[in-house]
């Protein structure tokens, strides 16, 4: 392995410091909770080596949220991030191939990188609504292609593909006897149909989720895979096993909580949420230099600047942060130009979150 901080790491605003942004528009996830903010409180545990596996009655919660899935193909995780290098580490070596639809979640194409394996991108293209195009998809595919990664809810857009494209992903791993990846770290987040877990379709589709984005507890370091095979389940299993044993009992014991009240959770936020995204796209119809895709999921976008070739986009992120406190996650984030960037409208208040919008358009014409 050859391992490089990841640019998103490397620039997160705990790295600059908290204390001296303003207008935090640059979180992936909805706002931070407290323990009673969710009406939790710590049972008294006894501290032993949980199941490797994870807890079962988490693991049945998660399992139940979709047909034709069961506790046992479920592998609790630490966080979304650990079930990604469990499945990259696993399935690949630097002889094998990988298929990413970019941009995509830094995890999802440093991990490859470092393993020393090919890489083919897919570029997602504003133009076209960042829609995926299985049949691009399909001609990345080679012989040694070993795994197909995408995000749904997409991460940085938002975009979500259609379920005619998901099984027509999951038709094409198949084919080509290879894996589909697919990290749906924001699928409560749907602010209209939600998919079903890509796992619960096939034995050759991972799916890969968390407790960190859609529910704010990103702490406690929960996160699972789910696939219907069981002798990945058992790879899976042995590398978690190698890399921590097991899970934290705290953080499980938590996690379950919060899965119980998942769906009261869940019913207050998803409207909280698509007004905020409503107040980004009531901005963005009154500012002219700012252009998005309009996101189906998550709580995060992926604006487009309309400047010309010799607006001077370093100069634009440095004021925007220095004099107006405002940070926000440039394209370079996800291997993409420095005319896009990422807002988060579910981290901030309300009120921030507008002050940072407006702060946006004062920074353009600075």
């Amino acid at each position: 392995m050859n391992y490089a901080r990841m640019v998103i790491e490397k620039e997160a605003p705990e790295e600059y410091g908290y204390d001296r942004i303003r207008y935090n528009l640059s979180e992936s996830s909805i706002a931070d909770q407290k323990l009673s903010d969710i009406g939790l409180s710590l049972p008294d545990l006894t501290l032993f080596y949980g199941e490797h596996r994870g807890e079962k009655e988490l693991r049945a919660l998660i399992a139940a949220q979709d047909n034709g899935l069961s506790p046992d193909d479920v592998l609790v995780t630490a966080g979304a991030a650990g079930a990604l290098f469990i499945i990259a580490t696993s399935l690949l070596s630097a002889s094998d191939h990988l298929v990413v639809v970019r941009p995509n979640y830094a995890t999802n194409i440093e991990t490859p990188k470092a393993i020393g394996c090919a890489i083919s991108y897919v570029d997602l293209d504003f133009d076209e609504g960042f829609a995926i195009d299985v049949e691009r998809v399909a001609a990345a595919v080679l012989p040694n292609t070993r795994l197909i990664s995408v995000t749904c809810p997409h991460n940085p857009t938002g975009t979500m593909m259609s379920r005619a494209d998901l099984d027509a992903l999951i038709a094409l791993a198949e084919s080509r006897h290879c894996r589909l990846l697919v990290d749906e770290t924001y699928r409560d987040l749907s602010y209209g149909e939600r998919l079903p877990a890509a796992a619960s379709l096939s034995p050759s589709a991972i799916s890969v989720s968390s407790l960190s984005k859609a529910f704010g507890i990103p702490g406690i370091r929960i996160g699972w895979l789910v696939t219907r095979d069981p002798e990945l389940r058992e790879t899976f299993l042995a590398a978690k096993e190698q890399i921590g044993i097991c899970g934290s009992v705290i953080d499980e014991a938590i996690a379950r909580a919060m899965l119980e009240r998942r769906d009261a959770f869940l019913a207050s936020l998803l409207p909280e949420m698509a007004k905020r995204r409503d107040i980004v796209q009531s901005w963005i119809d009154g500012e002219p230099l700012v252009d998005w895709v309009r996101p189906q999921g998550g709580v995060v976008g992926f604006p487009r600047l309309n400047v010309d070739a010799g607006f001077d986009l370093d100069r634009f992120y440095a004021r925007l942060l220095d004099e107006h406190g405002t940070y926000v996650g440039p394209g370079h984030w996800f291997e993409m130009p420095k005319r896009f960037f990422r807002v988060g409208f579910g981290w901030p208040k309300e009120t921030e979150l507008r002050g940072g919008l407006e702060a946006i358009s004062a920074a353009l014409r600075g």
